[in-house]
């Protein structure tokens, strides 16, 4: 636990920022805090009972002990009552008293003022920090990964820690201090009581901490089952047409209850525990309160303890303002006990390792300029390799054509070029060299992407046409748009360029949201191109608009293409056919047609199928 609190601490760097004024405001808090109390001694002794009062020897002693105030305050007073009256003397005293209240909470304010600065520091460093990491890491993290899991952690995991460890700050740098303080107090107006105190509190803390200790446990539970509470949550709104299709809502129901009704067990027992905390220390405070004034009346009754009533008071007020911080700090202590799970998941993912590296002296690169080499290229995600031994060059300007059963490691391949993984052996060269030696950012401007699935954000048409770049006018969009064949029903839409499409681009049909993924590919204007299967997810008419626009896009430049429809790539520059990981052919589609082979066989069931 105080690994992950010195961390999140780190976040609030430089503490220069907050330390000094902390200390500034903390330290005259306090001693207006005490100063209510300390001045009910001299107070109750000299305007109700003015007669037993003995005015105390001047003296020029610097020595800050009770005895010092309390006759220095006391002499004050006296002098305040001789000259004014008990009734003006008590009406100077409350003012006092009102203004010291005042400073105290003023004070008070500027620390809350303070540590809320330092908790918002925390939490916009830690979410920075978190969602950097997960655009930092590689694909194959998130195809481990359920996205209910990761979505947790960017939303509950935050807010578990926000109010939990963040907001228990003010606790505990704020409440120790106050603590420590009164205690110091309490010891200088009487040793023998407080000695009880300070023996007492320990062991009841002790008592509290074993009541929580296994609330970090039941945290981390229940913070994993809401992500997969969140999981399938997500899994049902995208899945909601099949779900209704099979008639599964009363099976997605059960699912989703049985991971509800766990969630809820796991959540009623961690607040059985954090709820205990609050009660049981207070009780606990209580009793010591009890054994510490009959000890006192005890000494008192029998003359062996010169303590007065009014001293007896103001001690058991001082006593009391110690319960409400050791309360608040036992109760920060169950909360943090929560926030550490949630913390830990986070700092589970920051410090998950980074697999695609970039090179200690990457090397710059602005210009394709002659072929992409496959050289002895193999790959395995797990244990067992997807890609073997694969030799290919891809020449500049020339489209190239991956075709093979579904799973034969096309997508593989094209995911290797830009680095979304790193090839488990042999080496993958630019112009001759390897792409592992290359600035990341440079490699990936060379290349614009188009997938089967067109993946566009929740934004306006012309964001999501521009998206990544910079200094775009609309001009250059729209001719963009015009290329891509989007352009007519662009400007049909409500607010033409400017029209909001909707998660993931949900108020377009499939063919549209393909040519904007297209228009995008045409503006960032990139010398290679990899289209992963473009257009089998299309009716004809969508198609044969996106094949044309995949057409213009691919004119001129180097291209890699996995084809489902085998009529789409039959102009290829060469097809090369993947089988079990392995090419198993290579050549025009004349060539190919002609061996009788595996490319062959596949034109003949989507000839058949036709």
């Amino acid at each position: 636990m105080g690994k992950t609190l010195i961390r999140l601490l780190g976040y609030a760097k430089p503490y220069s920022k907050f330390v000094p004024k902390y200390i500034l405001v903390t330290v005259p808090g306090f001693i207006f805090s005490a100063l209510n109390f300390l001045l009910i001694i001299p107070l109750l002794t000299v305007i109700f009972n003015p007669e037993v009062y003995e005015v105390p020897v001047q003296t020029h002693s610097f020595e800050f002990t009770k005895d010092y105030f309390v006759d220095t305050f006391g002499l004050m007073m006296y002098n305040i009552v001789q000259y004014c009256g008990r009734i003006n003397a008590l009406l100077l005293v409350c003012i006092f008293v009102v203004m010291a209240s005042f400073l105290t909470n003023l004070f008070r304010y500027w620390l809350q003022r303070i540590l809320a600065s330092m908790r918002t520091y925390v939490m916009q460093g830690m979410r920075k920090e978190l969602f950097e990491k997960i655009t930092k890491l590689d694909v194959g993290y998130f195809t481990d990964q359920r996205k209910g899991n990761l979505l947790s952690c960017m939303s509950n995991d935050i807010t578990e820690v926000q109010n939990t460890i963040v907001t228990s700050f003010q606790v505990i740098f704020k409440d120790p201090v106050y603590i420590a303080g009164y205690l110091t107090v309490l010891f200088l107006m009487s040793y023998q009581l407080t000695l009880i105190t300070v023996v007492a509190l320990p062991l009841s803390g002790l008592l509290i901490s074993r009541i929580v200790k296994r609330l970090k446990r039941s945290a981390a539970e229940a913070q994993a089952l809401q992500g997969d509470i969140l999981s399938t949550m997500e899994e049902s709104v995208s899945g909601i047409r099949i779900i209704k299709a099979f008639n599964a809502q009363k099976h997605q129901n059960k699912r989703f209850d049985k991971l509800n009704e766990k969630h809820r067990q796991i959540t009623k027992k961690m607040f059985y525990r954090q709820e205990l905390a609050s009660p049981m220390s207070e009780f606990l405070g209580v009793t010591v309160a009890a054994i510490v004034l009959m000890t006192g009346g005890i000494l008192i009754l029998n003359g062996k303890f010169n303590f007065g009533i009014e001293a007896l008071i103001a001690y058991f007020g001082l006593y009391y303002s110690v319960l409400n911080p050791v309360k608040e700090v036992s109760k920060a202590y169950s909360n943090v006990q929560r926030g550490t799970a949630a913390a830990e998941r986070i700092f589970k993912i920051i410090d998950t390792p980074v697999t695609i590296k970039k090179s200690k002296n990457p090397q710059p690169v602005k210009e394709f300029k002659s072929e992409i080499r496959f050289n002895n290229v193999s790959f395995k995600y797990e244990s067992e390799y997807v890609l073997k031994n694969i030799n290919f060059t891809v020449l500049k300007g020339k489209t190239y054509a991956l075709v093979g059963h579904s799973g034969a490691g096309k997508s593989t391949i094209a995911d290797l070029i830009p680095r979304f993984y790193d090839v488990t052996s042999g080496e993958i060269l630019i112009d001759g060299i390897n792409i592992k030696n290359l600035e990341p950012k440079d490699l990936i401007s060379l290349m614009g992407i188009v997938t089967q699935e067109a993946i566009l954000f929740n934004d306006t048409v012309i964001n999501n046409i521009a998206y990544g770049l910079e200094n775009i006018c609309e001009q250059d969009v729209i001719e963009a748009a015009k290329i891509a064949n989007a352009h007519e029903f662009i400007v049909n839409l409500e607010h033409g360029y400017y029209t909001s499409i909707g998660d993931r681009g949900g108020k377009l049909s499939g063919g549209q949201r393909q040519r904007l993924a297209i228009a995008r590919a045409v503006l960032k204007n990139p010398p290679i191109l990899i289209l992963d299967e473009a257009t089998s997810a299309l009716d004809t008419e969508s198609e044969r608009l996106v094949q044309d626009a995949l057409t213009k896009l691919m004119k001129n430049r180097t291209s890699v293409v996995i084809a489902h429809r085998l009529s789409t790539i039959r102009n290829a520059d060469r097809i090369i056919v993947i089988d079990c990981g392995e090419i198993a052919e290579q050549g025009t589609h004349d060539e190919l047609t002609a061996k009788n082979g595996i490319y062959k066989h596949l034109c003949d069931l989507q000839l058949l199928n036709k």
